[in-house]
């Protein structure tokens, strides 16, 4: 008789600079029954070099090229519903998170124009006003796959890049197949798991990260901890309504514009 085949197991890694690494301490922890790396410091540094190395090639891509980069995120979701599924993710947050892609990658190349524009001056000159991404965001993200979506897509659709930390290392793991898989430029977005008070310190202290997001830090203490981490070297930090965020209304520009610089220019008319 032949013998009774092992299962092979699927171990939940990191996902940094476009790779699969496990961490470096060799730390894991269980989630649900599987095995999962526990991020450290160093995975949060390292996340942070690939997501500054990959910046300035994903903000000189054109607008155009990033939606279709999000747009293809949409499908290739679309293709592995059964996976997410198999993680507990429902139908309808399926169907949403993959309309979030879609709705954010139909706005790439618009918003420059809503938030942008040219600005009366006297004097003969052009006076224009253009949105700029803010840099590298750090992202602690809430718990589901639509959450995980709703922040993350706004920061890179933008020309930002991304190291997220997550509450849900299979959900967001899977994803980051897909993120693989999509033409996404390695480092692009940067997913760490494991624990938030210990990686999030040193992500809002670290002076290559430009702004932070707190919107799924779901304890006041710890986002007051990050904050006053975060201002020693005063990134931009956006906090949660008060009453949380309904991810599944409409998004607004609100994450979009947060994560904007707008850069003004002249030039002298010619004659």
């Amino acid at each position: 008789m032949a013998p009774a085949r092992l299962t092979v197991r699927k171990t939940y890694k990191l996902y940094i600079g476009g790779k699969f690494p496990r961490s470096e301490s060799g730390r894991t922890f269980v989630a649900d029954g599987d095995n999962v790396a526990l991020a450290s410091r160093k995975d949060a540094r390292d996340a942070v070099v690939a997501a500054r190395a990959a910046q300035p090639g994903w903000a000189g891509a054109t607008a155009y090229n990033r939606g279709q980069v999000l747009y293809r995120i949409a499908e290739m979701l679309e293709a592995r519903r059964a996976e997410f599924a198999a993680l507990g993710v429902t139908g309808d947050e399926l169907d949403a998170a993959i309309d979030r892609w879609v709705w954010y990658a139909g706005w790439s190349d618009k918003i420059a124009q809503v938030v942008g524009g040219a600005n009366p001056v006297a004097g003969p000159f052009f006076n224009i006003s253009a949105p700029e991404p803010t840099g590298v965001v750090a992202i602690v993200a809430p718990a589901g796959l639509l959450g995980l979506v709703s922040v993350i897509a706004p920061a890179v659709v933008t020309g930002n890049t991304a190291v997220v930390l997550t509450p849900d290392p299979q959900i967001a793991i899977t994803l980051a197949e897909i993120l693989a898989t999509s033409d996404v430029p390695g480092g692009v977005v940067n997913i760490l798991t494991g624990k938030y008070a210990e990686t999030a310190p040193w992500l809002a202290a670290h002076a290559d990260v430009n702004a932070l997001d707190l919107t799924g830090v779901e304890h006041g203490e710890l986002a007051a901890e990050l904050e006053r981490a975060a201002a020693g070297t005063l990134k931009r930090v956006l906090r949660p309504p008060a009453g949380g965020t309904d991810f599944t209304g409409d998004p607004g520009l609100r994450s979009m514009t947060a994560l904007l610089e707008t850069k003004t220019v002249w030039h002298p008319k010619g004659y």
